[in-house]
């Protein structure tokens, strides 16, 4: 575990620093996708009112969380509308527009993380130029010009070898919003002519990717979650390992340092997980997210705080919780959503083959590929927890299709 302090003296304010209030706070979350839905969760257990503001009824937070606000996240008058009566909010995304939460802010209710802050994950390009100026080791990169951009990315290819990666500018997630190209071509053309801003990168030669978790109050508090690996597939992150096999303790500390000092520099507040590139050379930052991650679900069976409850601790500028894990190894694998859209028939197997496995749903319409809620292993043998977490995601995902070729673990049926 890892706490720095960016200014002042002495721990986390206590009950004499702050206003007294008879009542508890009331957090407002933009969005009302998985992670609202799992901060609800964390929110219970702290006794915080948490709104959401969803798309629809149907979003995975609305069928959970009691106070929801049906509108458009992305509509200023929506926004403001489901503020109100709110002590602070935050998002599980980075696509609300950033005019939109400066006018929040210049209601006088504060955006954690603010505007500022956010346009550091809402922008690559930006990103980018931030962290190279501050001095933060980042892969080659440049913008794509509008004009002669084929012959730009030859130029570029031929200084910083390829394949190229192509990545756009602004609205990427899971893989969507980057192209892996060896040769440039009029697609790129076709992608700015469509009003999409495009940046290049080095493909770099990574041995793995690892992730940094960490968290920062207002008062300046951090706290910083052990280095996890991340196994991604077709772009999308299908299995979390934490803490990161066989990492040196002196690169993990590098990393929890790196994002520590990232979140310092940037402002940072609540959760920031920054996805880094291993390579034989060091550490690359790939991107970050300010928010709840993908990389930090282990937490919730894993650590002694998840990040869902770090979360609002960040944004409601409370000391923040130990980051200890539970168990040497945890292993999160995301279930996504198969041929057959019965799930719930395939928990039985899943939990008589392994009492042990904790089982998440987002309470998502299951479809092909979509990820529709993540399983939990724990344990001190790294292969058996592995092996166990990808067993209970296969099945959950194919069923006996899969599931007669898995050896039978323990408890009793199938």
């Amino acid at each position: 575990m890892t706490f720095q302090r960016s200014s002042g003296d002495g721990g986390p304010p206590g009950p004499a620093d702050r206003p007294r209030r008879a009542d508890t706070p009331v957090v407002g979350m933009a969005g009302g996708g998985q992670l609202a839905r799992m901060t609800q969760q964390a929110a219970i257990a702290l006794g915080v009112s948490l709104r959401v503001l969803a798309g629809t009824p149907d979003d995975s937070a609305a069928k959970v969380v009691s106070d929801v606000r049906v509108g458009d996240d992305r509509s200023h008058h929506d926004l403001l509308a489901f503020a109100k009566g709110c002590d602070v909010v935050t998002f599980d995304h980075e696509h609300v527009p950033a005019p939109h939460i400066l006018a929040l802010q210049e209601t006088g209710v504060p955006c954690r993380p603010d505007a500022a802050a956010l346009a550091h994950a809402q922008d690559k390009l930006y990103m980018r130029r931030k962290l190279s100026g501050l001095g933060f080791p980042c892969p080659a990169y440049a913008p794509v010009p509008e004009t002669s951009p084929v012959e730009f990315l030859e130029e570029f290819g031929r200084e910083h070898g390829r394949p190229l990666v192509l990545k756009a500018t602004r609205g990427g997630y899971d893989g969507k919003g980057v192209w892996i190209v060896d040769e440039p071509s009029g697609q790129v053309e076709r992608l700015l002519a469509a009003g999409v801003g495009l940046m290049v990168e080095e493909h770099v030669p990574f041995r793995r990717e690892l992730a940094a978790l960490v968290a920062r109050s207002p008062y300046g508090q951090g706290a910083a979650y052990p280095v996890v690996e991340t196994v991604q597939e077709g772009g999308i992150c299908t299995e979390v390992i934490a803490p990161a096999p066989g990492l040196p303790e002196d690169l993990a500390a590098e990393a929890q340092n790196l994002a520590l000092r990232i979140s310092d520099e940037l402002d940072v507040v609540g959760l920031l997980a920054v996805e880094l590139f291993e390579t034989g050379d060091g550490l690359l930052v790939n991107e970050l997210a300010m928010r709840p991650h993908n990389s930090g679900h282990w937490t919730i069976d894993g650590a002694r705080t998840s990040q869902f409850e770090q979360h609002l601790r960040a944004v409601l500028d409370l000391p923040l919780g130990s980051t200890e894990p539970t168990a040497p190894y945890t292993v999160m694998a995301n279930v996504l959503g198969g041929d057959d859209p019965d799930v719930y028939s395939r928990y039985f197997h899943v939990m008589a083959h392994d009492p042990a496995v904790k089982v998440h749903m987002y309470g998502k319409e299951s479809r092909p590929g979509r990820k529709i809620g993540h399983v939990t292993a724990l344990g001190s043998d790294l292969a058996d927890v592995r092996a166990r977490a990808r067993h209970a995601a296969d099945y959950l995902r194919w069923g006996t299709k899969m599931g007669a070729r898995a050896p039978r673990r323990g408890g009793t049926g199938d």
